[in-house]
């Protein structure tokens, strides 16, 4: 397990780097909903421009209007008595401040007031304005996004389906889970709120600069005077939460896996009286995800206030300057520094550090997002080892000739678990298949339903190749029994109809009749309504794999495939389903790997393997006499059912 954490950490180390790419990749997952976001973009340019004009209009508020009678003008004088005071050159300044609403010189303060509430009420709208599209855009978007994620869930677990054998034997059950689970969930708090509140900052700073600039860009200058320290600060911290947030990530997924294990192989763990060190176990995975999430929000949280300092360190300097300027009547480029002005700016330093500090933190949560997003493009990326070829064609129904000619087979390059396999199965025959642990017996029965597929030579069917044809067409005509029965949290009727969907009530209980699993059915709470647990929990290993036969015997394949398929059953129920057995594997072909003598016995050629390689074949009698391995072993392993019988 440590290996496989380490190889998993190597693969997410090598993405660290991928955050652009991975939000590219995210991008595409949006491909049809791209109006809705276009619509969004719109809303959320429309907002931040609405949002860039109220400094501006305060400003207004102040040099059109409130400054002329704080100079002690109030009473009748009018607005042009007092700009006749100030100068022709303010006059100017001021008039050109005053883009909404010029002041009248011939207006008394009654005028003047009303003024001033036409200007409020359009900051009033401005805001209510805001608040609506505000609304809209949240909506949209979470819109967009759930969708999504949902046509993202789907893509995952129909991709997940189909790939080989091979990943999920390199793979845990818990960090796969928890890239549906966990990952998901972070892509959906990013999408519902980070990502359209970023989008916003980000016009909203377009458009502040813009408007800044367009005033007087001196001033500009000295109001971003700590934007580069910012900038920094936000590149560090980020980057170190970054990888704290894909470790936490990493964690969670240990976390999940262990938890799956403990659950599913609970028995065992008591058994082993394991319990201690599973805890332990846990505690130390838990620890190691809860540090690395602890180690993520310290660097979130620091960056907020590191910036909301350099933010109040802005103000300071934008009002210090202004002040001074103002008291000096100190120009800038031609423009003369008025309170307007002054007040503008502070509320557009203000406006800009906001989003600054918004930007900063939430973008440090899009990169927990981003570390899961990685994660599940990884699942995606997976590639489909076992895949149909573009022209494959249908499986027609078969008469179940089987030939293995030179096949070779290897999990990994280099290390061939099957060497030059020659087998010869007409129709209807049984091929038994024996051999030490290890020997590649397992691997034989794998290549049939394509499993796994052949790194050398080909297996046909009637002739096809089975790389020709397409896996489903091919494996709807294979019958498959394992040792480890596999039944769901549904119905004992429903768990025998799994393979065949369409199967009347009538032909389920005849199938669980044939595998002699109809009497205990009956014995249930609740016949074949009975719900079972998960994987079959409250029934016996036997009768379970008495559910499992059943079920292949209602699909009626032509093939049969029995990996020690009555290995968890006792003697005497084995002798009560043999009989079944022997029906349903007559006009079959059948491939058995059986430790028990009676599957054996009656098979038409035995296959010995040893070391991937068929060292001896014949009948049960023939292997006997030759007193070669097969001897060796049937006195080693089934010499004692011999006496038994």
């Amino acid at each position: 397990m440590m290996q496989h954490q380490d190889r998993m950490l190597g693969v997410e180390a090598d993405k660290a780097n991928n955050t652009w790419p991975t939000l590219k990749w995210l991008g595409k997952q949006f491909k049809s909903y791209y109006l809705h976001l276009i619509i969004v973009l719109l809303l959320v340019a429309v907002n931040a421009y609405m949002q860039a004009l109220v400094p501006d209009l305060t400003g207004q508020v102040v040099d059109c209007y409130i400054t002329p009678y704080t100079s002690g003008q109030m009473g009748n004088d009018s607005t042009a008595d007092f700009i006749a005071m100030a100068g022709k050159e303010k006059v100017g300044d001021i008039g050109a401040n005053c883009w909404y609403i010029t002041p009248d010189p011939a207006a008394t303060a009654d005028s003047t007031i009303r003024g001033i509430g036409e200007l409020v009420l359009i900051i009033a709208l401005i805001y209510i304005g805001s608040a609506v599209i505000t609304g809209a855009s949240f909506f949209l978007m979470r819109w967009a996004g759930f969708h999504m994620l949902r046509d993202l869930r789907a893509k995952v677990f129909a991709h997940m389906h189909r790939l080989s054998l091979g990943f999920f034997s390199r793979s845990e059950t818990g960090d796969i889970m928890s890239r549906f689970t966990n990952d998901v969930d972070t892509l959906q708090q990013a999408i519902g709120f980070a990502l359209i509140n970023v989008a916003q900052g980000v016009f909203l700073l377009g458009w502040i600069v813009y408007k800044m600039f367009s005033k007087n860009i001196p001033f500009s200058l000295i109001s971003l005077i700590t934007l580069p320290v910012m900038f920094i600060a936000t590149r560090w911290f980020s980057a170190q939460a970054r990888k704290a947030f894909r470790q936490a990530r990493q964690e969670i997924g240990s976390v999940n896996s262990n938890l799956q294990e403990s659950i599913s192989a609970v028995r065992e763990v008591q058994a082993f009286s394991r319990e201690d060190e599973n805890i332990a176990q846990f505690r130390e995975d838990n620890a190691a995800n809860r540090d690395a999430n602890v180690k993520a929000q310290a660097f979130t949280s620091a960056l907020a206030p590191t910036l909301e300092a350099l933010s109040y360190v802005s103000l300071a300097i934008v009002a210090a300057i202004g002040g001074i300027l103002l008291l000096n009547d100190t120009e800038l480029m031609g423009t003369t520094i008025s309170m307007g002005l002054i007040i503008t700016f502070i509320l557009y330093t203000q406006q800009f550090n906001r989003p600054v500090q918004q930007i900063s933190v939430l973008w440090t949560n899009i990169q927990s997002a981003i570390a899961g997003a990685e994660r599940i493009s990884g699942l995606l990326e997976e590639p489909i080892e076992i895949a149909d070829k573009a022209d494959a064609l249908e499986m027609p129904l078969i008469n179940g000739h089987v030939r293995f000619e030179n096949v070779w087979a290897a999990y990994n390059p280099d290390e061939p678990v099957l060497k030059s396999i020659y087998i010869d199965a007409a129709p209807g025959k049984t091929i038994a298949i024996v051999g030490p642990t290890g020997a590649g017996k397992t691997t034989i029965i794998n290549l049939l339903p394509r499993f796994w597929d052949v790194t050398q030579g080909k297996i046909t069917i009637d002739g096809h190749d089975v790389r020709d044809v397409t896996a489903r067409s091919l494996r709807a005509q294979i019958g498959l029994v394992l040792q480890d029965t596999f039944l769901f949290s549904a119905t004992v009727m429903e768990n025998i109809r799994y393979g065949r969907a369409e199967a009347t009530d009538q032909e389920v209980i005849a199938a669980a009749k044939l595998a002699r699993a109809d009497v205990f059915i009956q014995k249930l709470e609740n016949g074949y309504d009975t719900m079972l647990g998960e994987r079959g929990a409250g029934l016996s290993q036997g009768q379970r794999q008495l559910l499992a036969i059943a079920r292949v015997t209602l699909t009626n394949p032509r093939i049969l495939i029995l990996d020690e398929a009555t290995s968890s059953v006792d003697t005497r129920t084995e002798r009560l389903i043999q009989h079944a057995l022997d029906d349903m594997l007559r006009g079959r072909t059948s491939f058995v790997i059986a430790h028990r003598l009676s599957t054996i016995r009656n098979a038409d050629e035995v296959l010995v393997l040893q070391a991937g390689e068929i060292i001896e074949r014949g009948t049960h009698d023939s292997l006997l006499e030759a007193n070669g391995f097969y001897y060796d072993l049937y006195m080693s392993q089934f010499r004692r059912q011999v006496e038994e019988d």
